[in-house]
């Protein structure tokens, strides 16, 4: 839990969880927007690359079921620099080994990386609601348009640096720099965290994580997420790969239009705060869902690379508000937030990193712009189920 916090360090703890958010964003798309780069350095196929990414994914999986309990004894703060300490070490491990052309090693640092990253996006997600409550007004979608911000710079840079001819394994290690020094000085912005007191005898205590995952409203919301950020993980590991693959682009133009794609989620998060207050979750999830189905469905139809362009910029406007939504509903009620944000969080991202390894494995058999119309029935079953995100105050 947090003390009481004055407007200047909420304002403070608000700009230091923004830029968490966009120093993430920043380390996905450094890895994200340069997956091409990754199966010829190590001479993989889509099938095979989608193994690696399952590193990731299970990394994540491992840590995101736990991370509430961790941010519980020691602060979203301390939490966020062990993580970034982290990602930043698993960041080094993928550099060198993909200097050494070592698919082992490759597989053993990204799974570390997963590990770093669930810790990571669970507890900046604690703080970005926490900090919500206590402003009183929507400000979770511009956290996340944070992270698309500094995904779309990862993605702008990765651009520059293939095109250029700068090796990966350069990009990362500085990204790893970076990461590193973000993670020790930003998180002491944070709102103070105070460990729990001892609880008198006979007072109920508080529900723990595995009381939320029965809790059926927070069950729903992982669903919606669920199909939600399958939208938005296909969209980040996959368009740049399908975009060469399916429409022989250069590697450069492939994480150019990744960069559109994000760029799209970062305006619409950055000013879809103001429209959840108007039209509430229920309303604007809908509208983000059928959004995403329509940009999926023009980027795989498309037969020129404009036209793949304009979808994947509405891909990435129906995928923006769907997570920072899921995650404000789940932290609706501020006793309970650790526990369902951490539930919510985990369902979420097994769509969100599990689901493109799986793309992965179709695209072996299809091709993986062809089997992106594979997440076209969990973004149904989002907007079917999204009255399950409604406002306990209201819409």
């Amino acid at each position: 839990m947090t003390q009481t916090a004055t407007r200047p360090q909420l304002k403070a703890a608000a700009a230091a969880t923004f830029l968490i958010f966009g120093i993430n964003g920043l380390v996905f798309a450094s890895w994200a927007a340069r997956i091409p780069a990754v199966t010829e350095i190590l001479q993989i196929t889509a099938g095979q690359m989608g193994t690696l990414l399952l590193c990731v994914a299970v990394g994540s999986l491992i840590a995101l079921p736990t991370a509430g309990h961790v941010v519980g004894r020691i602060g979203t703060a301390n939490t966020v620099r062990a993580a970034g300490l982290l990602v930043a070490a698993a960041g080094v491990g993928i550099a060198l080994s993909l200097a050494a052309g070592a698919v082992s090693g490759t597989a053993i640092s990204l799974f570390f990386f997963g590990i770093g990253i669930g810790l990571w996006d669970v507890s900046q997600n604690i703080e970005g609601a926490d900090v919500e409550h206590k402003l009183g007004r929507t400000i979770m979608p511009q956290f996340h348009a944070a992270f698309s911000g500094g995904a779309f710079v990862g993605a702008l840079i990765g651009a520059g640096l293939s095109n250029i001819g700068i090796g990966l394994p350069a990009h990362l290690l500085v990204i790893a720099a970076v990461v590193a020094a973000a993670a020790l000085v930003t998180p002491k912005y944070f709102l103070e965290h105070v460990p729990a007191a001892p609880r008198p005898a006979g007072e109920a205590k508080e529900p723990r994580a595995a009381s939320a995952w029965r809790d059926g409203r927070t069950l729903l919301i992982g669903v919606v997420v669920l199909g939600a950020t399958l939208t938005e993980g296909a969209g980040n590991d996959w368009i740049a790969k399908a975009a060469v693959d399916g429409l022989d682009a250069t590697q450069s133009t492939g994480a150019l239009l990744f960069a559109v794609f994000v760029l799209a989620m970062t305006a619409v998060r950055f000013f879809g705060g103001r429209a959840i207050d108007i039209y509430g979750r229920v309303a604007l999830l809908r509208a983000s869902m059928a959004a995403a189905a329509l940009g999926l469905g023009l980027f795989v139809l498309a037969g020129n690379i404009w036209l793949a362009t304009a979808g994947a910029a509405l891909w990435g406007a129906g995928a923006a508000l769907a997570f920072p939504m899921g995650m404000s509903a789940a932290a609706d009620d501020p006793k309970h937030a650790a526990a369902r944000v951490s539930v919510v969080s985990t369902v979420g991202y097994i769509a969100f990193l599990a689901g493109p390894p799986l793309l992965g494995y179709l695209g072996d058999l299809t091709g993986i712009r062809t089997a992106l119309l594979a997440i076209g029935v969990p973004i149904l079953g989002a907007l079917m189920l999204a009255g399950a995100a409604k406002s306990l105050r209201g819409k």
